[in-house]
């Protein structure tokens, strides 16, 4: 289940209308500038480019120019689809009356394409080390067996070193904002993390009446390091 951002000159009405038959999260935002500054995260950007084939072009280039690396899917037409050209800056198109199994299939596809060009990415801070490729992690040499969600939280928690977080953030953050379950669910986890932490256990640490965070040596910091 992927988040989806989809950026539309005409908010009131479903762009690719198969994506309400999929169980992808999907925000709906109009395409304006101004709008992308406070944009939220998104795994798949969208652009509408049914009725405003120049505005969605400049928009393109204006998400690739910025530094956007989500994958872009371009929403046509099937009359549109001739104006699209290589310049447009786009990682694929999809046409508006497409069904299920195609959008589907192409939001599938430009994720593995960007996580196959995605460079291994390792934090490293009080003695963890987390891969994000292999979704591994390591406390001071010893590997964690680690449930996927419980990976996700630590990867999170320790991305955000010193941060308080609280419950409902975690669940929004972790889970996803349609998460139904209760906040108790954070604290299980937390508590499955601490445990296999062992004596290790105090880099989550806990926030009396406000929630958790990854606590840091005052010599540590989170590194980012790349390898091809």
């Amino acid at each position: 289940m992927a988040q989806l951002l989809v950026l539309t000159s005409a908010p009131g009405e479903p762009v690719l209308p198969a994506l309400e038959l999929l169980g992808h999260r999907v925000r709906q935002i109009p395409a304006e500038p101004a709008q992308l500054v406070s944009a939220p995260e998104s795994d798949v950007v969208l652009v509408d480019a049914r009725t405003d084939l120049a505005g969605a072009k400049s928009l393109c280039k204006l998400l690739h120019t910025t530094g956007q690396t989500s994958p872009l899917l371009l929403v046509v037409t099937e009359g549109g689809m001739s104006a699209v050209s290589g310049d447009w800056d786009i990682d694929d198109v999809v046409l508006a009356t497409a069904g299920p199994a195609e959008a589907d299939a192409r939001i599938r596809l430009a994720l593995a394409r960007s996580a196959d060009d995605t460079p291994v990415t390792r934090v490293q801070t009080s003695g963890l080390v987390i891969d994000d490729q292999s979704y591994s992690a390591k406390i001071h040499g010893r590997s964690l067996d680690l449930t996927y969600k419980e990976f996700q939280l630590l990867h999170f928690l320790a991305t955000h070193p010193s941060r308080v977080f609280t419950r409902e953030q975690l669940l929004s953050e972790v889970w996803g904002y349609d998460y139904f379950g209760g906040t108790r669910t954070v604290d299980v986890h937390v508590r499955r993390l601490r445990a296999k932490l062992g004596d290790q256990e105090q880099i989550i640490g806990t926030v009396r009446n406000v929630g958790y965070r990854f606590n840091v040596h005052e010599d540590d910091e989170a590194v980012g390091a790349t390898a091809s």
